[in-house]
């Protein structure tokens, strides 16, 4: 199960850490910043499923953090915060935010408040909805709706980035994805042209998927242009 990744942007650490063993218990992964400069840069390098902001932080206003994703990520982000007023919740909205919830808050609020971001999301890339079915090819399965990879009903156990690398490809089974779609759709358009880190990242994948790694039969390299998934079995048959 590649669980769902949650940024928590808070500088309270007693606020901090009882959020995130209660979204631990919940069945996400939780990564934690307490500074707008930690925040940012873990969001470029995580690539979480979801943000949990709050505005008060030390080092720059929580509202300017919402500016700068905006301008690469389509993330959700929820708004946790001390701030009360309407202009405070409108502005953070229109800025981009997805929700805005008021401290103190229920645990049972917030937990909706999450699954409701995520589904009306509903994508894994580039504004593609969750395939309503598997993909399959040979002994390998991706369940979407799970975020589960198995090869011969075996759990294959991905990084939050590989699960994404791999569920983008899987969605465009049999078609050639360029390495700056890769790149663009799981680090954003403002990330680095070099794709080594893509490659890196690929040869991981590779190791956990193809028996014989110099010969692949799930992820094909199309030399100098990019990556294509073996054709989906399942999409065939309709």
């Amino acid at each position: 199960m590649n669980k769902f990744t949650v940024l928590l942007i808070e500088d309270e650490k007693s606020i901090s850490d009882f959020t995130s063993k209660t979204l631990s218990s919940h069945g996400y992964r939780v990564r934690c910043a307490s500074t707008g400069k930690e925040a940012l840069s873990l969001a470029s390098s995580l690539c979480p499923d979801i943000l949990l902001l709050d505005l008060g932080l030390p080092d720059m206003d929580g509202m300017e953090i919402i500016h700068q994703l905006r301008t690469w990520s389509s993330c959700p982000i929820i708004v946790v915060s001390a701030r009360t007023q309407e202009n405070d919740k409108v502005r953070a909205l229109d800025a981009g935010a997805d929700d805005y919830l008021t401290k103190p808050f229920g645990i049972s609020e917030l937990m909706a408040r999450i699954r409701t971001s995520l589904r009306h999301s509903n994508q894994l890339n580039n504004g593609y909805n969750i395939p309503h079915h598997p993909y399959r090819a040979k002994d390998l399965e991706i369940d979407f709706f799970k975020r589960s990879i198995t090869i011969n009903g075996q759990p294959v156990h991905l990084t939050p980035i590989e699960y994404k690398i791999v569920a983008f490809l899987a969605q465009n089974s049999g078609k050639v994805m360029t390495y700056s779609a890769v790149m663009n759709n799981v680090w954003g358009p403002y990330s680095e042209s070099d794709n080594k880190i893509l490659r890196v990242n690929m040869a991981n994948i590779r190791r956990k998927l193809e028996k014989n790694p110099a010969e692949p039969v799930y992820i094909f390299t199309e030399v100098g242009v990019g990556y294509r998934m073996a054709d989906d079995e399942e999409s065939q048959c309709f």
